[in-house]
């Protein structure tokens, strides 16, 4: 069983609900594993002590142009869909824009003339880390600099798993990085906060997920302010409402000292675990 759990925005606590559900379920002595997928700023291990286990380093072919060899034809310029070639017919100048290349090789394919060669550029790394309970997290970290967390993203989703279930944290929003996260996933769920600007971005998760025949719920979070109609939405759409976490200040206050809501609170995890049960009987999944 693989979830997801996204968020239309950021902030609405969704590495608070995925690093306590991750704990809720390992410390019923379940193995499990939690993908950080938020390449850009990972975080999920700022809660836990693990060990490494292992590293892997993200790369992609760009291409290397010999002007030497170049004719200055323009056909690479013109292959390439994302502009990361800077040509100058009049002045014969070409050069790759390393920033914008996606390492497609369309390039390479154009070059009739053997002008184009290709080298690894490093993007980002996968941490494997192992916690208590044989559990295992694995952290995705793009490289400052890089445009795009998608390949690093998709390198730790395809990581050896050897567990039976998974979380994927997924990363902020409804672009391409939260869609290649909950296409792995067998369900998703959506945190949200009872604002407009809450209800907003879950419209849009939602509608996401629609066109990706996905099944889902909500868990509303700082559930007691706001308004009501994030729940009028969820019942026009019929959409399950998972949980409610209430607005706490000893909440936040754990949260601020990277610890465990979960560790301090018991029915807190109760509550997770219960959740995690009744997504597994939905899909007629045992827990054991």
């Amino acid at each position: 069983m693989k979830i997801a759990i996204g968020s239309g925005k950021g902030g609405t606590g969704k590495t608070l609900l995925s690093t306590n559900l991750f704990y809720a379920i390992h410390k019923q002595n379940q193995k499990i594993t939690l993908v950080d997928c938020d390449s850009e700023e990972p975080n999920d291990m700022l809660f836990f002590k693990g060990e490494m286990v292992k590293t892997k380093t993200v790369t992609q072919k760009n291409p290397v142009i010999d002007s030497e060899k170049c004719v200055f034809c323009d056909k690479c310029n013109e292959w390439c869909n994302y502009n990361a070639i800077f040509y100058v017919k009049e002045k014969k100048v070409i050069r790759v824009l390393e920033d914008l290349c996606h390492g497609c090789g369309a390039c390479s394919v154009a070059c009739e003339f053997g002008a184009i060669t290709e080298k690894d550029v490093e993007l980002g790394v996968v941490n494997t880390f192992k916690v208590p309970v044989d559990s295992t997290i694995i952290e995705t970290r793009l490289k400052v600099g890089v445009y795009t967390p998608v390949p690093v993203l998709k390198a730790g989703i395809s990581e050896k798993i050897d567990t039976d279930h998974v979380i994927f944290d997924s990363p902020p929003g409804t672009s391409c990085p939260f869609i290649q996260t909950v296409e792995r996933a067998d369900y998703v769920i959506l945190i949200t906060e009872p604002t407009p600007f809450g209800l907003s971005d879950l419209r849009q998760s939602v509608e996401t997920l629609k066109t990706m025949n996905k099944k889902y719920g909500v868990v509303v979070n700082r559930a007691d302010l706001g308004d009501n109609a994030l729940y009028d939405y969820l019942k026009s759409e019929n959409i399950p409402l998972l949980m409610e976490i209430p607005f706490s200040k000893k909440i936040a206050e754990v949260y601020s000292r990277g610890e465990l809501y979960a560790e301090h609170d018991e029915a807190f995890a109760q509550q997770l675990y219960s959740l995690y049960i009744k997504i597994l009987k939905n899909h007629g999944i045992s827990s054991n």
